[in-house]
């Protein structure tokens, strides 16, 4: 199957792909804000360069998205062409993370992923449900979770 954009634009596209500020991330930033929890974004100090970092609950939070880090969801799916490029970038990120997981376990950080078919297309009761999910394990002593905590069959 080829691809039904030029290589420019192609190349265009996924540059604008956001690492950092994305969608699903700001849904849940601005719900812990509104909850009343503080935080610090992506602080280079610490392994991953985690997506909120809650100091106080010595928990991280990272909003991964189902292509970039292959969740097994709906939304991820091989891509039919340049496959092993893709491979090699799809594995070394779930690689990367991986070690990222290790290292905060081991510097004494909790870590909970959220993943981005948590948020998609989400009402405000189940995004309500989610950051109550996550208001929980901040409160809890466990030391990792991952939302959702099966793929979703919506």
């Amino acid at each position: 199957m080829t691809d039904v954009h030029s290589v420019e634009q192609r190349s265009r596209n996924m540059a604008a792909i956001r690492g950092k500020d994305t969608k699903p991330e700001m849904l849940v930033r601005r719900g812990l804000f509104a909850r009343g929890y503080r935080y610090r974004l992506h602080r280079s100090d610490i392994a991953g360069k985690p997506d909120i970092v809650l100091p106080k609950y010595r928990a991280v939070i990272q909003v991964q998205g189902c292509f970039w880090h292959k969740h097994n969801c709906r939304y991820f799916k091989w891509p039919a062409t340049r496959t092993a490029f893709w491979r090699r970038k799809i594995e070394g990120n779930v690689a990367r993370d991986q070690r990222a997981l290790y290292q905060l376990k081991v510097d004494g950080w909790r870590a909970l992923i959220i993943w981005e078919c948590a948020l998609r297309k989400r009402s405000p009761e189940r995004l309500e449900k989610l950051l109550d999910q996550v208001e929980q394990w901040l409160h809890s002593q466990s030391e990792y979770l991952e939302l959702p905590l099966e793929p979703p069959l919506d």
